[in-house]
């Protein structure tokens, strides 16, 4: 189904689409969010707003968007599951919609204990396959939740994260599978460092029929350093970080591994454009947006229209 959402349209297009993540600021500042949206504009065809990412509270997704929809940008709503009910997500989706956000991106959520607020009590009323059917209903029947009919229905591009390394890996695409038939119809992937599992990823999305009915966009994430990369290794679930990748960091000056991590994202880059059915790149750059345009001018990617 046709939306008003220029990020399809750059799919559709056949253009390779770039998207990055902007997290909103803790606290109500919106001139910090402004700031990181001003350094990502005319780089990236849709931006993705967290939704107090890693259970820490920061200014909403939804207001976040408003303020980066008022700047240029093509906002991508993250919606996670964990903090509202689904008299809540609804609501939110209506006025997502009423406020000119045409895109938005399904996910469970981290779990509260890894964030700020340990004691807050997680609702969890849906998953995240149950959000994308909800957004999908609400665009294509007019129906909420039991059924009930709506004054107008969102035309949400619909989006949902995959982690293509998590275990049992062989699982993954069945996962993929289940959120195309839920409603997803574009995904964004877990940072890839472990190329030659992105690639079996890739191939059996490719067999199973998932890359003719979503748009799979690879997510890169730069890394600052090897503390960083050492620590996503460890202490992050579903990361992939092979041991020469974190040696090869470990080799560099400490002044000198913050290029070094751009240089091996500007490669990764380079790597999933030649893959078949990838149809773009998610950069999250963690607190470090105003390197996505050094890092896509060194990939080959040039300026998008504001």
């Amino acid at each position: 189904m046709k939306t008003e959402s220029l990020l399809e349209k750059t799919f559709e297009k056949g253009t390779f689409a770039v998207t990055a993540e902007c997290g909103p600021p803790k606290g109500s500042d919106a001139d910090i969010l402004i700031r990181k949206g001003k350094s990502l504009l005319g780089w990236v065809d849709a931006v993705n707003v967290t939704d107090n990412q890693t259970a820490i509270v920061r200014m909403s997704s939804l207001a976040a968007c408003s303020i980066l929809k008022s700047l240029g940008h093509e906002p991508i709503l993250q919606m996670v599951t964990r903090d509202r009910n689904r008299i809540a997500l609804q609501s939110d989706l209506f006025g997502a919609y009423a406020l000119g956000i045409r895109n938005v991106l399904c996910l469970t959520g981290d779990h509260q204990s890894f964030g700020n607020q340990k004691e807050a009590v997680g609702v969890f009323d849906l998953d995240s396959v149950q959000l994308l059917r909800t957004v999908k209903d609400m665009r294509d029947s007019s129906v909420i939740i039991g059924g009930e009919s709506i004054q107008g229905n969102p035309k949400f591009f619909i989006g949902a994260a995959e982690n293509p390394f998590a275990d049992p890996v062989d699982w993954r695409v069945v996962r993929l599978g289940k959120k195309s038939l839920a409603g997803a119809d574009f995904i964004q992937t877990q940072c890839i460092y472990n190329m030659e599992r992105f690639r079996k990823f890739m191939s059996q999305a490719r067999d199973t029929g998932l890359t003719d009915k979503l748009y799979i966009m690879a997510g890169v994430t730069p890394m600052k350093s090897v503390g960083m990369g050492r620590y996503m290794a460890t202490k992050v679930a579903g990361m992939d970080i092979p041991d020469e990748l974190i040696n090869r960091m470990a080799k560099v000056p400490k002044d000198k591994q913050a290029d070094e991590g751009i240089k091996i994202a500007v490669e990764t880059i380079e790597q999933v454009r030649e893959i078949e059915g990838v149809a773009g790149v998610h950069i999250m750059a963690i607190e470090w947006e105003d390197k996505v345009p050094e890092i896509l001018k060194a990939a080959g990617i040039g300026a998008r229209p504001v």
